[in-house]
């Protein structure tokens, strides 16, 4: 028994096909944003991928670009076919390629339904990518006459007041390296002896921070130098919430911007899978309806279409026995070419 039959006249072919005509170019829209969201996400990535440790997080852009290109495609096609449907001779040209066809819809609602998971789980790797790129990135601060990483500076300046922001997890980082070029450095003045003796790595380290990680609404004056030195500053206390400097890491402030553009890529990918399974459900609808009528030589004769010819069950049953006859036949040809192989 077939799966949720409808029945037919000329009036509701016509009306069903115009309507998903409509609805196939609406999805191949849904398209060009998917792309043009992917694009987005990409070149924001690009933006900062001096601060990522890998290129593989733009494997989900490039994915996103990809199924954008696709869904303009495969919805321009089944929009054709919707079009040609009011005419049976032009319908007739699309019977032999619409089983395929609407197969490799299936195949590619599946592929929506991954990349928007891979979308909302892309904060993962997000992690552990920006936790090595942003900590190398703070060490390579100083190195404006590096080739490869002068730009290194600007870029974190940039950064840190964009997303208001200081540091790798938070402020108290950049205590840890030296971030101070030593051209920059007077290596006859005392105070610089002193703090590179003392390290035993004979780095000049300090509790200071970049100017970029100075909060602008603060109204008192940047304490961006001996930020833990409550003696060193006037009515001062480093543990209390009074600091002018962002507290916040730049790590959590990227995540959370990446995290949320792509939790919304992901749900507008759903949405468009969920497009994409109606106007396939439509179009199998188009397909049966036209393949069934009561008298073939009569166009607008009554006829009945349906999603699937046989229950769920039993058109999962096909499928598997299909699948082990076509596992038997190689096993079998495999046989005989190994037997022809012994004999000679």
């Amino acid at each position: 028994m077939a799966l949720m039959v409808v029945k037919f006249d000329l009036k509701k072919r016509v009306k069903l096909a115009q309507f998903l005509w409509l609805m196939y170019w609406f999805s191949v829209m849904a398209g060009v944003l998917v792309f043009s969201m992917g694009l987005f996400f990409k070149i924001e990535l690009r933006k900062r991928s001096e601060m990522m440790d890998n290129n593989e997080s733009h494997f989900v852009p490039n994915l996103l670009i990809a199924v954008g290109l696709l869904a303009c495609g495969i919805n321009a096609m089944g929009g054709k076919i919707c079009y040609d449907s009011l005419d049976p001779v032009k319908f007739s040209r699309w019977k032999s390629m619409l089983k395929p066809f609407l197969v490799s819809c299936v195949a590619f609602n599946c592929l929506l339904v991954l990349t928007a998971l891979l979308c909302f789980l892309m904060r993962i790797p997000l992690q552990f990518t920006l936790a090595e790129g942003l900590k190398n990135a703070l060490r390579f601060y100083k190195d404006t006459d590096t080739p490869g990483r002068c730009y290194m500076k600007r870029t974190l300046d940039q950064m840190q007041i964009e997303f208001r922001c200081c540091g790798n997890n938070n402020f108290r980082d950049w205590f840890e390296i030296q971030w101070v070029s030593n051209r920059y450095l007077d290596f006859s003045a005392k105070e610089v002896k002193d703090r590179i003796g003392s390290n035993v790595d004979g780095k000049y380290l300090m509790d200071a921070v970049p100017f970029s990680c100075c909060n602008p609404g603060s109204p008192r004056p940047c304490i961006q130098y001996q930020v833990t030195n409550n003696t060193a500053h006037y009515s001062y206390d480093h543990h209390t919430e009074d600091l002018n400097i962002w507290k916040r890491g730049c790590r959590d402030a990227l995540i959370s911007y990446y995290g949320g553009m792509m939790n919304t890529i992901g749900a507008l990918v759903l949405l468009v899978a969920i497009l994409e399974v109606i106007v396939m459900i439509g179009l199998q609808y188009v397909n049966t309806s036209q393949c069934n009528l009561a008298n073939p030589e009569d166009p607008e004769s009554e006829s009945e279409g349906w999603i699937l010819e046989k229950t769920v069950k039993e058109t999962f049953t096909d499928i598997m026995d299909k699948m082990k006859a076509m596992s038997k036949g190689n096993a079998v040809e495999e046989g005989g070419v190994d037997g022809v192989a012994t004999v000679s």
